[in-house]
């Protein structure tokens, strides 16, 4: 499966960013695909991944993955790559 993507840096730190409005992975799915795709020279390679979803609260709301697949409440150097983000 394609799953288009972008990739930034942001403070050091670079970040896999996957617009998940329209959910392609599911939620069972996500810290096992983040492991997967964070790996370097095997795969894309990264810090960490941010997926980008609808809110019923705010315009979107995203989700932090590190490399390991651990669930981040929020990554500050993260924060600097998401906004660059077309929306």
């Amino acid at each position: 499966m394609r799953i288009p993507f972008m990739k930034m840096s942001g403070s050091g730190n670079d970040f896999i960013l996957i617009d998940h409005r329209k959910p392609i992975l599911s939620e069972d799915r996500m810290k096992k695909f983040a492991r997967k795709v964070c790996r370097r020279k095997v795969s894309v390679g990264a810090d960490g991944l941010i997926l980008v979803e609808e809110s019923k609260k705010a315009d979107f709301k995203w989700r932090f993955f590190n490399a390991d697949g651990a669930r981040q409440r929020c990554v500050a150097m993260g924060d600097d790559a998401w906004l660059a983000l077309p929306i």
